[in-house]
């Protein structure tokens, strides 16, 4: 940071105060199987004072967590279910890195299991193209996922909004929700 404020600081020692109070829980690193690498993808809208989107990526070899960002995403879009396709865009790539690093080792990969909370983004990756003429104008830049679906090396299912790892990754999320994500994203569940 070139120029932190008060409010930084805040969160800084908030964040300090977090992992002090936390140090005993550890990252548990079960991989019944492996073959199965679960990409969670979730955005949160319009979240940014420049009104972009941020998005949030997981993926999980079986309960063991692989890598995972959050990041503001690089375009606006007009829509959440735009959003989400440019969160499955830009976070379908480490899914796909994993799974051919596991195939140039000589295992033999399953499809990387795409999971989405939004409907609307499930229909527009399965049918290839827009649900309407307003989301059009991205349709060309996301034909990579589509084909990645086509091709078999990606199949898109619907994960219910209460179980999508990534939603913590995307927003302020406190209490028992935030719990029940951290335990599902550390593999202890």
């Amino acid at each position: 940071m070139t120029c932190a404020t008060a409010g930084d600081m805040e969160k800084l020692l908030r964040c300090l105060e977090y992992l002090h109070k936390t140090k005993t829980l550890v990252l548990s690193l079960k991989c019944d199987d492996y073959l199965d690498l679960m990409t969670y993808i979730d955005a949160s809208y319009g979240t940014h004072e420049d009104r972009k989107s941020h998005s949030g990526v997981v993926i999980m070899a079986g309960k063991a967590f692989v890598c995972g960002y959050s990041r503001k995403q690089r375009v606006n879009t007009k829509s959440s279910c735009e959003a989400e396709l440019v969160g499955v865009s830009d976070g379908i790539n480490p899914g796909l890195g994993c799974r051919n690093f596991f195939i140039h080792q000589g295992y033999s990969m399953n499809p990387v299991v795409l999971l989405q909370d939004n409907q609307s983004t499930i229909k527009m990756i399965q049918s290839g193209r827009s649900n309407s003429e307003k989301s059009r104008h991205i349709d060309i830049r996301f034909y990579f996922v589509c084909d990645r679906v086509k091709t078999g090396e990606v199949i898109v299912k619907y994960m219910n909004t209460k179980e999508m790892i990534a939603d913590v990754l995307t927003k302020p999320i406190q209490g028992g929700k935030f719990r029940h994500l951290r335990e599902l994203l550390m593999g202890e569940l």
